[in-house]
């Protein structure tokens, strides 16, 4: 039989690699780069061949099935939505719309049927109980960007390909492939830059990036902010901020430099660990490059101070002058813009939440609060909750106590293609067709590309009759939720009417013709300034010393008068590149070879404990005690415990064959949802004090 190709864009992880998939008759039978894809150039990571498994896999859920006490039975599509809306309906007329909630886990930004889709159902709900991944993530980053610029999306992005130095903080990128940071073919780029110039880690643990950078220092978890003050202190004695490009366009910067020069910086160097003198060096390399670039990811995100970091992330790229400068931190002119009119700018603190008072933002409240306000009796609790691809029983902190309440709802609905931790407890499962059966437009990662790209990815087969895309199964659920409840909805227009006339909205000159006739897509070429040009705060100036930043100092500071405990350990997360959080560990092509579950700890620490590496050890935490299996690792800092996220799975109910199969515990059965970032409540998942034993 002949083997044909088709071409288009990786659905699973925000590299957005171009993909060649080749097919026997109907049968996908390889998977392989697209050399002729101008941005991925034929890279491909061990995610994109897993579309394979995905696709065959078989407890993936064809069809709407209904839980009828412990068992669960197929519906038909239009008895599903009937049973949705009416169910819904009933719950927010007799209790008041935040009887509803919402969980919208990561993979809801993969695809732009849900993304697109997903927000005009919220907005029909009218709930203030929304919640995603993106405060167990990036909201930090988000959050800053707002109050900055003026929208939660302008964000800066290295320049990659032309930086001469690049200061990374808590990020892998050789493995997670550049998240807030598209960058395909990662390691190609920053060998480059490492040639060049000069790429320079900080990290707790020696990653795979930290093993081809040109340094690394340690970190103790959940210092970064201190170390980034001590960096901008060090700086300014170097010389002036390089601010004549944008010196009128500023508003609070001497306020924020001296709030920050309050920090005493000999307590700073004894708190984070790091030799004053590579302090010193590295402030020198960043105010004297040609060009520089300071980036932080999940690692200073996911801490007590993950706002903080961002904050003086972006002070650093202003001060030193590479802010919206070629070889500095550009932000991406995406040729469908998520910026602008008509687009989600953000706001902050229009209502918190019922129980521990915490604000809103964007429209969500901190994940970190969905237990809570579930399990906790009074007006406004959470008595329905809709869930699309996500898995927050492993994901969110105290996973435990969420999957008790999760059984206390009077209904739930998931939007997913598998019974997992979480989805076993729904009501109703809404399956989506495969992503190959869907256009499909990368609407966020595009435009956090290190490039300007752009790319249309048609469907690679017509759906079958009982199937139904991400983009319908929403327009299905809103229309029979407006008809059960006498509200007005009118359905959403398909994918491709709304990316044309995203498109439009660009600057780029592309229209839906252009993207259909290049299938391995159109590189727009490199970033370019454009920050100033873009800024949507109120006096159109950047706010260089937003109010809750400066606020939350004092709160750092404190940090530098608490000792530190001597028997605690650390822990910090770990990431690989066979696996994407939760959701891909049933497929054969990831979860093969050497189990990748266990906790990693220093040999030093395992001597002290008398603990042998390969043995079964408890691991405690504020709120909870488990147990897993150690291995040593000498690239972890002293005094650092490392555990994978996503693993835990085998809860009963659960129906993932190799998912439930796999060892491990879960790390956010650890992870304790009053330790939070401060302005945002983000979830601080790392530098959680721990003890190991035997």
């Amino acid at each position: 039989m002949t083997r044909r190709s088709r071409f288009r864009a990786c659905p699973l992880c925000e590299a957005i690699c171009g993909l060649e998939l080749q097919y026997e008759g109907d049968a996908l039978v390889a998977i392989r780069g697209d050399a002729q894809d101008p941005f991925s150039r034929g890279h491909v990571c061990p995610k994109g061949n897993a579309l394979i498994d995905l696709e065959a896999d078989p407890d993936r859920l064809r069809q709407p099935m209904q839980r009828i006490g412990d068992r669960w039975q197929p519906i038909a599509w239009d008895d599903a939505f009937a049973l949705a809306g009416e169910r819904l309906a009933a719950i927010s007329g007799a209790h008041g719309a935040a009887a509803i909630g919402a969980y919208l886990g990561n993979p809801n930004v993969h695809h732009f049927g849900s993304i697109a889709y997903a927000p005009a159902l919220l907005r029909l709900l009218k709930t203030p109980n929304v919640y995603s991944a993106s405060s167990v993530d990036q909201w930090p980053h988000q959050f800053v960007n707002w109050a900055m610029y003026g929208h939660q999306f302008l964000l800066p992005i290295p320049d990659i390909d032309r930086t001469d130095v690049l200061l990374m903080l808590g990020a892998n990128p050789v493995v997670s492939n550049g998240s807030l940071m598209s960058a395909p073919d990662v390691v190609t780029r920053l060998k480059a830059l490492r040639q060049r110039g000069r790429l320079i880690v900080i990290d707790p643990r020696r990653s795979e990036t930290a093993q081809i950078a040109n340094q690394h220092l340690f970190i103790r978890p959940g210092s970064d902010a201190l170390f980034l003050a001590a960096v901008l202190q060090h700086m300014q004695a170097l010389g002036p901020a390089r601010i004549g490009r944008y010196r009128d366009r500023l508003a609070g910067l001497d306020d924020a430099l001296a709030a920050i020069n309050a920090l005493p910086l000999d307590a700073v160097y004894s708190h984070t660990g790091v030799d004053p003198a590579a302090i010193a060096d590295i402030a020198k390399t960043l105010y004297q490059a040609p060009s520089a670039a300071v980036y932080g990811r999940m690692g200073v995100s996911t801490q007590r101070f993950g706002s903080l970091c961002q904050w003086l992330i972006q002070l650093l790229n202003l001060y030193t002058g590479n802010l919206d400068r070629e070889g500095g931190t550009l932000v991406n002119d995406a040729a469908m813009p998520i910026t602008g009119p008509g687009t989600a700018g953000g706001h902050y603190a229009r209502w918190h939440s019922r129980v521990r008072g915490l604000p809103e933002f964007a429209g969500e409240l901190p994940v970190s609060v969905l237990a809570e306000e579930i399990d906790s009796a009074g007006d406004g609790r959470i008595r329905a909750l809709i869930t699309s691809a996500g898995n927050p029983v492993l994901s969110t902190p105290d996973g435990r106590r969420l999957e008790r309440a999760l059984g206390t709802l009077d209904f739930m609905l998931s939007i997913d293609i598998g019974i997992n931790e979480t989805t076993r407890f729904a009501d109703l499962i809404l399956p989506p067709a495969s992503p190959l059966s869907q256009h499909h437009y990368d609407l966020i990662f595009n435009a956090f590309a290190v490039r300007r790209v752009a790319r249309l990815s048609v469907p690679l087969r017509d759906p079958q009759a009982d199937e139904r895309g991400d983009w319908q199964i929403f327009n299905g659920i809103a229309q029979a939720y407006a008809a059960a409840s006498g509200k007005a909805f009118t359905a959403l227009p398909e994918p491709l009417h709304l990316i044309a006339a995203g498109l439009q909205r660009g600057r780029s000159g592309l229209d839906l013709q252009a993207l259909l006739a290049a299938p391995h897509g159109i590189d727009l070429g490199p970033l370019t300034p454009c920050l100033l040009d873009r800024l949507e705060t109120a006096d159109g100036k950047i706010q260089c010393a937003p109010a809750p930043l400066l606020d939350d100092l004092p709160r750092l500071a404190a940090e530098l008068g608490k000792p530190r405990a001597m028997q605690s350990l650390s822990l910090i997360g770990r990431r690989h590149a066979r696996s994407n959080n939760s959701w891909m560990h049933n497929a054969p092509r990831l979860v093969k070879g050497k189990p990748r579950h266990q906790l990693h700890m220093h040999p030093d620490d395992l001597a002290a404990r008398g603990i042998e590496s390969g043995a079964t050890v408890r691991i405690r935490s504020a709120i909870a005690e488990l147990e897993t299996e150690v291995l040593a690792d000498a690239d972890l800092m002293p005094g650092v415990v490392s555990l994978p996220h996503g693993f835990g799975h085998g809860r009963p109910g659960s129906r993932q064959h190799l998912a439930d199969a796999l060892a491990g515990i879960s790390y956010n059965d650890l992870s304790d949802p009053n330790v939070l970032d401060g302005p945002t409540g983000n979830a601080a998942l790392n530098g959680l004090a721990v003890s190991v034993d035997t």
